[in-house]
């Protein structure tokens, strides 16, 4: 009889157990890889493949799997690659030249509309839709949607682009980094 009670009882605990596990699955449930999230939005979001991979959110899940490094990125540059190595608890290492280089000053395309003759390669070429025109017509950028990327440069043939610093606002200004940043000890 005791036995039956203790079989009884531990499958009493087990259901319970059980519903409390089946309930804490589908109220706790996290869609995504929040790991992937966070990398995600320590990206600059420029969307510009320099990095080989066809955005942020793809070299975010690469990151994530150990498939690609974390110095990969020329528009996030060393602030980013020290984020990324704090995030990850990493050693920094320099930008990959295979890459790019980091822009000392951010830049933004700037078509010149009377040399323009409407091909729609650069349009073709924008990572993220900067660009507006149609076909033999002019084209412009939108300023604040260009993210300096390049991309639209080399495609056009008759070389009306030009990449100008970005006007320096209150929203772009940030602070400079340390000439010591990259050698600052890890806590």
């Amino acid at each position: 009889m005791s036995i039956l009670i203790a079989v009884i009882t531990l499958a009493l605990i087990a259901g319970i157990f059980g519903i409390i596990l089946g309930y804490a699955s589908i109220k706790f449930h996290v869609e995504g890889d929040p790991v992937v999230d966070k990398i995600d939005a320590l990206l600059p979001q420029t969307q510009c493949g320099q990095c080989t991979y066809a955005g942020c959110r793809p070299y975010a899940e690469a990151i994530a799997n150990g498939e690609a490094e974390i110095n990969q990125c020329p528009p996030g540059g060393e602030t980013t690659i020290l984020a990324l190595a704090d995030l990850l608890g990493v050693e920094a290492k320099p930008l990959n030249d295979e890459h790019g280089e980091e822009k000392a000053i951010a830049t933004v395309a700037i078509i010149d509309e009377q040399v323009c003759i409407g091909c729609t390669l650069c349009i073709q070429a924008c990572p993220v839709d900067a660009i507006l025109g149609a076909a033999k017509q002019m084209h412009t950028v939108i300023e604040d949607e260009c993210t300096g990327c390049e991309l639209c440069v080399p495609p056009c043939p008759v070389d009306c682009i030009d990449m100008v610093p970005l006007k320096e606002t209150l929203e772009t200004w940030k602070w400079p980094l340390p000439d010591d940043a990259h050698t600052a000890p890890r806590t």
